[in-house]
């Protein structure tokens, strides 16, 4: 039976939760430097990324809810060949560990760009010790949740500044239509391919899939509800991704062709001193600080789910073994950004684009499982297979291109 207009959006939820996931610090900062170093060029990424986002976390969410597990499950049952399964779960657990702790990185980058914006001599070590000891606190007693929906609520009304600001800052309109449609790169071509995968892989993020296949199976109990979830996919991530965009435009038309290099939180906060002038900084330091403490636990929480869904575990988070997981996860995400953090916002720049290196992969699974002959009406139709098909061509060219560039930014950052 079809839902009202209503009912859609009161089942609004895990796509919500999918887009205020992947509007963290990677995606504020990927989106301020790009805007600012390239002006509104690169938006046709953010577009382009948007709607691949909303086809494959569609798919997630579609297999969730009719096989009524999770997408980790979902892999694991559907290889009947047991040497292949084995060597999917592998390539899985590989995949979710090395995207999870490049995303744990910025995250915890994240915090500290926010914390330095308006501490700029707080030492780093410090900061990265009080992140890792809350979130480790928050994640192992349970008490996570609660803490999360604060944080996240910020981060939203972070990006909903962002939104009014690009409004109010009289951007090029025509230059901005022509970065949607009209996909260019700059002349200096390895940075500029290195932004554009970032921009990418901020936003399709790789956990997201399993996290969007796990809330949609517990909240949508009746495979009648798709439609329900899938307006709740498009709406959310369509609004998720006109904010990164707006992110975007805010660093285009008040940063771009000044002779300001973007390195820290507070050269962030000159795309929004239109609308909030000396309250700025104060601004992006709390947005990135929640965004990224919020972040740190869903990447580490997510890696536990993925993995112990893949391995057929339980997934209780009381269980030891999904609690070693996340541990492993933000452990490394914190040496990780104390090691590699002479450079943050750079370092940010390289965990975005280090993902989305690793979509291809987890896309390929997802549209395996979608294809399902179990799933009946609602497995894959020529469209969506068509579409995922492209989406992952494309990607798997950029990512090509973006493994020069991905690897001069990685010796630089390691000092090599």
């Amino acid at each position: 039976m079809s839902s009202t207009l209503a009912q859609k959006f009161k089942n609004v939820g895990p796509g919500a939760l999918v887009a205020a996931g992947f509007i963290g610090p990677g995606t504020v900062t990927t989106c301020t430097v790009s805007g600012a170093s390239y002006g509104y060029t690169m938006l046709w990424a953010l577009l382009f990324a948007t709607v691949a986002t909303i086809i494959f976390q569609e798919m997630a969410s579609r297999v969730g809810i009719v096989s009524g597990k999770g997408l980790g499950e979902n892999i694991r049952d559907r290889i009947p060949n047991k040497a292949l399964m084995w060597i999917a779960i592998v390539i899985v657990i590989i995949a979710i560990f090395v995207g999870n702790i490049a995303y744990e990185t910025g995250n915890i980058t994240g915090g500290i760009l926010g914390i330095q914006a308006v501490m700029p001599d707080m030492p780093l070590i410090p900061i990265v010790i009080v992140l890792g000891v809350l979130a480790f606190i928050a994640m192992w007693i349970g008490s996570y949740k609660v803490v999360e929906v604060i944080l996240t609520a910020i981060v939203v009304f972070m990006g909903v500044v962002f939104f009014v600001t690009a409004i109010a800052s009289s951007p090029d309109w025509g230059a901005i239509a022509t970065g949607l449609f009209v996909p260019t790169l700059p002349e200096e071509g390895s940075k500029g391919i290195l932004t554009a995968v970032g921009l990418i892989g901020t936003t399709i993020v790789p956990y997201n899939l399993f996290l969007h296949a796990s809330g949609a199976s517990e909240r949508f109990k009746d495979p009648e509800q798709v439609s329900d979830a899938r307006f709740d996919t498009i709406l959310s991530i369509g609004l998720g991704g006109i904010i990164s965009m707006a992110i975007l435009v805010c660093a285009a038309a008040n940063i771009y062709g000044t002779d300001t290099v973007v390195t820290n939180g507070k050269d962030m906060a000159l795309a929004l001193q239109p609308l909030l002038g000396s309250w700025a900084t104060w601004m992006i330091g709390l947005g990135l600080l929640c965004a990224g403490f919020s972040s740190a636990i869903t990447a580490s929480f997510s890696a536990a789910y993925a993995v112990n869904g893949v391995l057929g575990w339980k997934k209780t988070t009381k269980d030891l073994r999904f609690k070693l997981i996340w541990i492993i996860v933000l452990l490394a995400g914190c040496i990780m950004a104390i090691a590699l953090g002479k450079s943050p916002t750079e370092l940010i720049l390289v965990a975005q684009a280090a993902n989305a290196i690793l979509l291809p992969i987890m896309a390929f699974f997802v549209i395996y499982c979608a294809n399902g002959k179990d799933l009946g009406k609602w497995r894959n139709h020529i469209f969506a297979n068509c579409a995922g098909v492209v989406i992952i061509i494309i990607t798997l060219f950029m990512c090509y291109r973006n493994m020069s560039s991905f690897i001069t930014s990685l010796q630089g950052l390691l000092g090599m």
